[in-house]
């Protein structure tokens, strides 16, 4: 019998982020990331992700040379937290020599969800900050297969509300939504094959997609009146 490999799945589109480890369509072993009492939500990620990481492969007795790929939420997001994920999983895959895949993380937030969702239409959304909202549509098929119609945008929480009442049978999901969810990393292994064909980032340039600038960025460029060289 041929050697398994894994699938190592990582999220950090919200404070909220979250690791899976996947064998084909199957989630072996996952951790959710929160604050504790007392403890800024901006620390989860980057303190804990790591740990988690190391916990997914341990429950599952997996070693490193077993992890075939990994996959990581792309956003857009939380700028911090994405960052830190992104980071993160650029290392893991360099250092394990192997590819790099990304997905959107509204997808996830669908994919993923607990209980799983009924066939249908759905609109996931993440807090952009300013009163507005990244979302996109997504279609939940039979299998639990998800799918995005095109790449995220910007609504206002007016656009929102007016979509609710507008299209009713557009269930709205995401944290503090109609459905509350957040982008979870298992959300990766029902539409695993989907991620593999549409093929590996460069790992070199890859960037998540922040969807906006970060919001010390923005402040900088209304004080100064200039846009911030990177």
């Amino acid at each position: 019998m041929g050697r398994i490999f894994y699938t190592l799945a990582l999220e950090g589109a919200t404070y909220e982020g979250s690791v899976a480890l996947i064998r084909d369509s199957v989630v072996l072993a996952e951790r959710t990331l929160r604050a504790e009492d007392g403890e800024s939500p901006r620390a989860v990620s980057g303190e804990r992700l790591m740990p988690a990481v190391a916990e997914c492969l341990g429950e599952a007795g997996v070693g490193r040379d077993e992890i075939a790929r990994i996959v990581c939420g792309a956003g857009p997001g939380s700028f911090t937290s994405l960052r830190v994920a992104g980071s993160v999983a650029k290392g893991l895959a360099a250092g394990y020599g192997v590819e790099l895949y990304a997905v959107s993380s509204l997808l996830l937030t669908a994919s993923g969800a607990r209980p799983s969702l009924p066939i249908g239409e759905y609109l996931s959304v993440l807090d952009a900050m300013r009163g507005e909202y990244f979302a996109a549509r997504i279609t939940i098929r039979p299998g639990g297969v998800a799918s995005q119609a095109g790449p995220a945008t910007l609504i206002s929480a007016d656009q929102l509300a007016n979509l609710a009442m507008s299209e009713p049978a557009l269930r709205t999901i995401g944290p503090g939504q109609r459905i509350d969810a957040h982008p979870h990393a298992r959300g990766v292994a029902p539409i695993l094959d989907s991620i593999v064909r549409a093929g590996p980032v460069n790992l070199a340039s890859w960037e998540p997609d922040y969807g906006r600038l970060a919001e010390a960025q923005v402040r900088w460029e209304a004080a100064h009146g200039r846009p911030l060289a990177t």
